[in-house]
């Protein structure tokens, strides 16, 4: 059961990840995010610049659908 929670935990922070990257995007017009950057969300703040360095530094872990969706917003590292 603790397996499931941990990829639960992680799907979760994904998607808080995204969909602060998706506006920090639609704002910002670039992909480009600074490491110190916390980007506000409906959903309270997320750590967006360390989130985006983690992930980066991740990718090999990530799912290929994970990989489609970065791509999709124009991230080309994956």
């Amino acid at each position: 059961a603790r397996g499931k929670q941990a990829g639960a935990g992680a799907s979760a922070a994904f998607e808080r990840g995204i969909t602060a990257l998706a506006q920090y995007i639609e704002r910002e017009d670039r992909t480009v995010v600074p490491r110190s950057w916390v980007e506000q969300t409906p959903g309270g703040p997320v750590k967006l610049g360390v989130w985006v360095s983690n992930t980066r530094s991740r990718r090999a872990g990530l799912s290929e659908e994970q990989r489609s969706r970065l791509a999709a917003l124009g991230i080309d590292w994956v």
